[in-house]
C-alpha cells in the first residue's frame, strides 16, 4: 500500500465524516449518508482490493460513531463493507468502454440503493421497527440520498480525477 494513497483515502473519510455530521436529518432523525459517496469515489480512484477493504471498514466505523439513526451503529458496521465489496465487484462487471462520466453516477446510484437497503434491513431487525416501515424509509431517506450522492459524485469525481492526473498520483 502506498502512503500517498492512504493519506488521500484518509482525507476522503475525514471530509465525508464532517459532511455526515453536519447533514440535516430528512425523516425520523435519519440523515443521508454523505460518507458513502466519498467511499465510492475512493474506490473509483483506487480500485484495489486492499484499499477497498481498508476504506470500507474505516468508513463503517466512523459512520457508526457519527450516526443518529436508531440501530445505526451495528447497521453501519455491516452495511459499509458489504456495499463496498458489491460496488467494487460492479466496477469490474460494467464494461470498461463505458465513459467514466456515465459509469460513476450509475455505480453510485446502485451502491447507494444497496447501502440504504442493507442499512434499513439491519436497522429494522436491530431496533425492531414495524416490517411495513421499510418502503417509507427507503422512499423518504434512501432515494433523496441517492439523488444527492449522484449529483455530488457528478460534481466531485471529475475534479478529483483532474487533481490526481496533475499531481501524478498513480491510481493503483
Amino acid at each position: 500500500m502506498k502512503t500517498k494513497i492512504l493519506v488521500l483515502l484518509a482525507l476522503f473519510i475525514g471530509i465525508g465524516a464532517v459532511l455526515h455530521i453536519i447533514a440535516p436529518p430528512i425523516l425520523f432523525g435519519m440523515k443521508p449518508d454523505i460518507m458513502l459517496p466519498m467511499m465510492f469515489v475512493g474506490i473509483l480512484l483506487f480500485p484495489k482490493f486492499e484499499y477497498v477493504l481498508l476504506l470500507s471498514f474505516s468508513t463503517g466505523i466512523i459512520s457508526a460513531l457519527t450516526t443518529t439513526a436508531p440501530g445505526g451503529q451495528i447497521s453501519n458496521l455491516v452495511d459499509k463493507p458489504l456495499t463496498a465489496l458489491i460496488f467494487f465487484g460492479l466496477l469490474y462487471v460494467i464494461p470498461k468502454a463505458l465513459d467514466e462520466k456515465i459509469k460513476a453516477p450509475i455505480l453510485v446510484a446502485i451502491g447507494t440503493a444497496v447501502s440504504g437497503s442493507i442499512f434499513l434491513i439491519m436497522a429494522l431487525y436491530v431496533v425492531g421497527l414495524l416490517p411495513g416501515s421499510f418502503a417509507p424509509m427507503f422512499l423518504g431517506v434512501v432515494l433523496p440520498a441517492m439523488l444527492f450522492n449522484v449529483i455530488f459524485t457528478i460534481i466531485l469525481y471529475p475534479i478529483l480525477q483532474t487533481i490526481m492526473k496533475r499531481s501524478q498520483v498513480s491510481m493503483a
